[in-house]
């Protein structure tokens, strides 16, 4: 029996530890820059399988919406209940309140290192309002130029509806805006926490359902709003990286978060009883 070494168990931990905290294998990687292979060799099988998926989804979205809403009403009240998670005021108005806050707590402060934990939290909350704000937005100019009825107000719902209307709501089906703030929150928090990855895309998946049983939308329309909030938000994250905002490029090609290195000096200093905080930056 072969036993490891000290440096080969070392090198094992490193990778658990790694695998535990940054990524876990599958299509949405969250240290990748693009999900389901997107940025590979290979980047056409993705766009393929997708729009394969949403013709078979349009072929049978009149049934399966119909199907759908035949559903007792205890469901109906649950996702009536769920449904609101899609909403984006709760999350988009907290996090613009949060970042002016801290704007000014920055433009108040005079020590460096308390301007750098400042900036540092305000990258936090701006990452949150443009990750699910950004694909929101997108999600509503993509409603009224595809101009799709709901199923909801059709009797005998046709998924082929499709007439660009920028006035009435009930001709903006396509795509989900409850789903693309779902997915958008769901990727955001994935960013941020990777190991809650799975749970916050269940729920973001619950999402999605409760405005099919509801009869708001379509499955394409979810399917659209999913694949536009999970693109938009890496999309946002990829030009945060770029400026070395909250997150940074890696050499390998990947995309990590950034450590807090201002914040974390500064509880060091507290922790020590250091009466003042130096003014120079972290090292």
């Amino acid at each position: 029996m072969r036993y490891r070494t000290a440096s080969e168990s070392a090198i094992w931990r490193a990778l658990l530890a790694r695998r535990r905290s940054q990524d876990i294998p599958g299509p949405i990687g969250v240290s990748r820059t693009w999900p389901f292979g997107l940025g590979g060799r290979r980047w056409w099988l993705a766009p393929g399988c997708g729009l394969a998926t949403f013709a078979i989804c349009l072929v049978f979205d009149g049934s399966l919406s119909l199907w759908a809403r035949t559903a007792p009403p205890e469901i109906v009240h649950l996702m009536a209940q769920i449904t609101k998670i899609g909403e984006s005021d709760w999350i988009l108005f907290p996090s613009l309140a949060l970042l002016g806050l801290l704007f000014a707590a920055f433009l108040a402060a005079r020590r460096r290192l308390v301007k750098l934990v400042l900036l540092e939290q305000a990258w936090l909350f701006l990452f949150v309002f443009a990750g699910v704000g950004l694909p929101s937005l997108i999600s509503s100019l993509f409603k009224g130029l595809f101009g799709r009825g709901r199923p909801m107000d059709l009797d005998d719902p046709s998924p082929f509806g499709f007439h660009p209307n920028w006035l009435t709501w009930t001709d903006q089906s396509f795509p989900s805006g409850h789903a693309t703030t779902a997915f958008a929150l769901a990727t955001v928090l994935s960013f941020l926490s990777p190991r809650w990855r799975v749970p916050v895309f269940m729920v973001a998946a619950l999402v999605g359902v409760s405005r099919v049983v509801l009869g708001m939308h379509y499955p394409s329309d979810v399917l659209g709003g999913a694949a536009l909030g999970t693109l938009g938000t890496y999309a946002v994250r990829r030009a945060f990286a770029q400026r070395r905002m909250l997150f940074e490029n890696k050499p390998e090609g990947e995309i990590a978060l950034r450590p807090l290195g201002a914040l974390r000096r500064y509880l060091s200093l507290r922790r020590r009883g250091s009466a003042r905080v130096p003014r120079q930056g972290p090292t």
